[in-house]
């Protein structure tokens, strides 16, 4: 079944990220509802791995490596490593085991961010990896890649022929999350 038809449930949090219960994600992002997300950098040789995303709403932009949502089943929240590593390996195939460390998170940012009919209004946390074989993406979630100096997210019009970056990504370099991650 394609991933973006799937019906699944996220964490509907507060300013503070404490958990206010669960809502399917279309909902979410339809109705502007506080939500947890997260965004994982791969770094390789010193680089960022980057997605040119395929994705229902932010399609073309230009995202770090991978950026989902945890989880639920039935009651149960996804640990965010678990969610993390999960999505790594659906659109990257990258296994645990390849990861030079652990995804450790870095950082997190609260944003707002409307296109066209939907609207991300996320507690986005940043997690970091490495891995030392570059792996290719999946053609499903991506048309392709970049591997970027981390200094050159500082200027999205470095990216003509993509949408620019993710709105996850501008609010990140905003806040500072991406300096000294190498």
């Amino acid at each position: 079944m394609d991933y973006y038809k799937q019906e699944l449930f996220i964490p509907q949090v507060n300013e503070q990220d404490e958990i206010q219960g669960k809502v399917e994600r279309w909902k979410a992002h339809q109705e502007g509802i506080l939500h947890r997300g997260f965004t994982v950098g791969v770094l390789f040789e010193g680089q960022m791995l980057c997605q040119h995303r395929k994705h229902p709403v932010f399609d073309s932009f230009m995202d770090l490596t991978a950026s989902s949502h945890p989880i639920y089943t039935g009651n149960d929240l996804q640990d965010m490593t678990e969610a993390v590593e999960k999505c790594l390996l659906r659109e990257w195939n990258i296994k645990h085991e390849q990861f030079s460390y652990k995804p450790k998170i870095v950082g997190k940012v609260v944003y707002d961010s409307r296109h066209e009919d939907f609207v991300e209004h996320e507690v986005c946390h940043l997690y970091i990896t490495e891995v030392q074989s570059l792996p290719m993406p999946v053609l499903e979630f991506a048309y392709g890649f970049s591997l970027l100096p981390l200094e050159q997210f500082n200027d999205v019009k470095k990216y003509p022929l993509l949408n620019g970056l993710a709105p996850w990504v501008d609010a990140m370099i905003l806040q500072d999350l991406l300096k000294n991650l190498a």
